[in-house]
């Protein structure tokens, strides 16, 4: 590791720990839109520091709802809350990353075990209070993070919430790419990797242009969740260029 590096490293644990004073100081104070502003600032400060510049791949709005994208690294998360503040579901073992954890809780994350048949379902619950309670919801289908180039399989079980919710699903696209316009792929979390050794990766890796693709919703009245989880992933695959398939749906 660099000095220079180690420096920009300092930067991102200086600007975690100022996440978690704000949400443990103003976030108790403040109402959902102040709260999201926040987020959304500060989620604009960390991919600065990272070298990372989010933009909309085209002049799309976006609406409330269910929101499903690929899965690429943890600072998915990142680049939609600068672009889009919004709540997030996350797998379980998130909360136990040091630092990134308790501020993805005090933002209003929601964790799931898959394997756990109740939590599932309290966290079913969870997220149709507050998709009726017009807030946007994101989750990554494919249940883990994917190297560029490659959608996993969505799976079908939380696309639920929408249909119990009565919101539409909206598929989106997240891409990282150098200034050569090439995946780039230092982003990428994939395999064994540490958040720590993904950070540095980053850090280490040049500028990156992250490209957010907001696409055309899918009403989930009417809809089965395999149906919605098939459309999302095949809309998704589309605008990223990739092989699909109509049996691209798990449980």
């Amino acid at each position: 590791m660099t000095l220079r590096v180690a420096a920009r490293l300092l930067r991102v644990l200086a600007h975690l720990l100022l996440g978690l004073g704000i949400c443990a100081l103003l976030f108790p104070w403040l109402g959902r839109e102040r709260r999201m502003r926040r987020i959304r600032r500060w989620s604009m400060q960390l991919l600065r520091i990272f070298g990372v510049r989010a933009a909309l791949a085209d002049g799309a709005g976006a609406g409330r709802g269910l929101w499903v994208a690929n899965h690429v690294s943890w600072i998915d998360i990142f680049v939609i809350n600068a672009l889009f503040p919004s709540r997030f579901v996350a797998k379980s073992e998130v909360r136990r990353w040091p630092l990134v954890g308790p501020l993805c809780a005090w933002a209003g994350t929601i964790f799931i075990q898959r394997a756990n048949p109740r939590d599932l379902r309290q966290t079913m619950a969870v997220m149709v209070a507050a998709l009726r309670d017009g807030e946007r919801v994101v989750v990554f289908p494919e249940g883990t993070s994917a190297a560029q180039g490659r959608v996993l399989p969505f799976r079908a079980n939380l696309f639920e919430a929408a249909i119990e919710a009565g919101v539409p699903v909206q598929p989106v696209s997240i891409r990282y790419l150098d200034p050569e316009g090439r995946f780039h792929g230092a982003v990428e979390y994939i395999g064994t990797t540490s958040l720590l050794e993904s950070m540095v990766a980053i850090l280490s890796g040049g500028p990156v242009h992250a490209r957010l693709a907001v696409l055309p919703a899918f009403e989930a009245g009417g809809a089965d969740r395999r149906t919605l989880a098939q459309s999302a992933h095949r809309a998704v695959a589309d605008e990223l260029a990739l092989p699909s398939s109509a049996s691209a749906a798990r449980p």
